[in-house]
């Protein structure tokens, strides 16, 4: 789950992480008052859950408070790479000396935390690690011990030369860490954190990143969710326990299990096509889910066929044969399917479907080749 800056400033700031002022705004006029308060020129942020806002417009400087009201006015409403923005960040403009990269990530290969600092601050880690690699500095942390203040102050070092700054950044990373595990966090950052000629040190950027799986222990994290920013499909999927993501290909998939569901992505990829979706019904037994999941996956206009690959255990065959059934009575469905069931009832599955115009087929590669082949001849034909 993400939340926006301004929540994750506010979350950061209560474990003691300095910032510069800032405070949110719906309109116009609030701004100018803010910009008024502050009495300095100040610096306008889109509030939506997307990167790369300054090059899309969604970050301006306004040296007056007249200039921000125009920059608001601009900027609230306005569409910013696919969201509303309907909310903005205002903060006070601050000199800086020097920019760095303070974050804390979940790491898949090691299993721990791991905090990565770099001196590149204010430009995206992925454009850092992808042109500069050797800026970014790791450590992975052992959850037992946590971080301790020696790691803090050897990672500081490697960002400033200066003493008296360094053992400021080094309070920052423990505060920092102390957020990633208060929050159930699978990614914690600043950028940029920066000194200014006065020697001091702020952060000026926020974003956290929850681990939905802790949601259920954590209803006040779950309360900063704004399901407007979220992708409509993906809130209904979760609402019918789904897990659903949105891709960019035109093959729609619908699989029991997330493994089973990862390895049908890759084959189908293996054999030419693009996956539209990651799409998991789970391991229940219900038909609605079933006719929920096709209600999604049509309504993604990229989709030229459905693959069904389902292997029975807890999830029925026939159960999932009737739900397709229920769902193709309900609409006019114009892409071709195609299903394979293995498992549980599975000839009473193939039963049910043998009158629909669904294409069957007995392994996954099979499957996985017949889809492929219907999703080029749609593309081709538009």
């Amino acid at each position: 789950m993400k939340i926006h800056e301004y929540q994750a400033r506010e979350i950061m700031a209560r474990a003691g992480v300095p910032f510069s002022r800032g405070r949110v705004a719906t309109t116009p006029e609030e701004v100018e008052i803010i910009g008024k308060e502050f009495g300095v020129p100040v610096v306008v942020k889109a509030q939506v859950h997307v990167g790369g806002r300054g090059k899309a417009g969604g970050v301006k400087i306004a040296k007056s408070p007249e200039e921000a009201k125009q920059v608001a006015s601009q900027m609230l409403g306005m569409n910013l790479k696919g969201l509303i923005v309907k909310k903005v960040l205002v903060s006070e403009c601050i000199d800086i000396a020097s920019e760095a990269y303070l974050g804390v990530i979940v790491d898949r290969k090691s299993k721990r935390p791991v905090m990565m600092v770099s001196g590149a601050g204010g430009v995206e880690i992925e454009e850092v690690a992808k042109q500069t690699p050797e800026k970014i500095h790791k450590l992975t942390i052992d959850p037992l011990f946590g971080l301790r203040s020696f790691e803090a102050r050897d990672l500081s070092f490697k960002l400033y030369s200066d003493g008296a700054i360094a053992a400021k950044a080094t309070k920052v990373l423990q505060q920092l860490y102390q957020v990633f595990l208060s929050c159930d966090a699978s990614l914690v950052e600043i950028n940029p954190f920066v000194t200014t000629p006065k020697g001091e040190a702020i952060a000026l950027d926020a974003k956290i990143n929850i681990d939905d799986n802790a949601l259920s222990r954590r209803p006040d994290i779950e309360a900063l969710r704004d399901l407007e920013e979220e992708v409509p499909a993906e809130v209904k999927a979760r609402k019918k326990d789904l897990t659903f993501i949105r891709l960019e290909g035109n093959i729609g998939c619908v699989v029991n299990g997330a493994g089973l569901a990862m390895a049908t992505m890759d084959l189908v990829k293996l054999y030419g096509g693009e996956p539209a979706n990651f799409l998991d019904i789970g391991g229940s037994s219900n038909p609605e889910k079933v006719t929920t999941a096709m209600e999604i996956i049509l309504e993604d206009q990229n989709v030229k066929a459905i693959l069904f690959n389902i292997f029975g255990g807890i999830t029925r065959c026939d159960d999932v044969a009737n739900g397709l059934v229920e769902s193709l009575s309900k609409r006019e469905v114009r892409v071709p399917i195609v299903i394979r069931l293995a498992g549980t009832n599975e000839e009473k599955g193939r039963q049910i479907l043998a009158k629909s115009r669904i294409v069957s087929a007995v392994s996954m590669s099979e499957a996985v080749k017949k889809v492929v082949a219907l999703a080029q001849e749609g593309r081709e034909a538009r």
